[in-house]
């Protein structure tokens, strides 16, 4: 079974282009996670919000990313950090793919 792990966080910058070239080699390092088999890095500059979703084909590695990824948040002195663990219903899913 895969598991979406959602974070998310108050960040007042940078966004867009700057937010990418400021964590391109963090990009790459989350890349390598153990179960990762994908991320959406996502950005609200209107809300002035950060995150993720991210796709693990296990749970154990979702948690371990999760509290991971929250130390190292902390670490760049975020706080008010949210993360929440859903296990995906892939039948339905493969049913909501658009056909066209």
């Amino acid at each position: 079974m895969r598991y979406l792990l959602q974070v998310d966080f108050p960040h007042n910058g940078p966004f867009g282009d700057e937010l990418s070239t400021a964590m391109e080699d963090l990009a790459k390092d989350i890349a390598n996670e153990k179960g990762l088999i994908s991320k959406l890095w996502t950005e609200n500059e209107a809300t002035k919000e950060a995150g993720g979703i991210y796709l693990f084909d296990n749970e154990e590695d979702a948690q371990r990313y999760l509290k991971k990824h929250t130390e190292r948040l902390q670490a760049f002195g975020y706080s008010n950090i949210r993360g929440k663990i859903f296990a995906v219903n892939e039948a339905l899913s493969a049913l909501s793919i658009p056909t066209k």
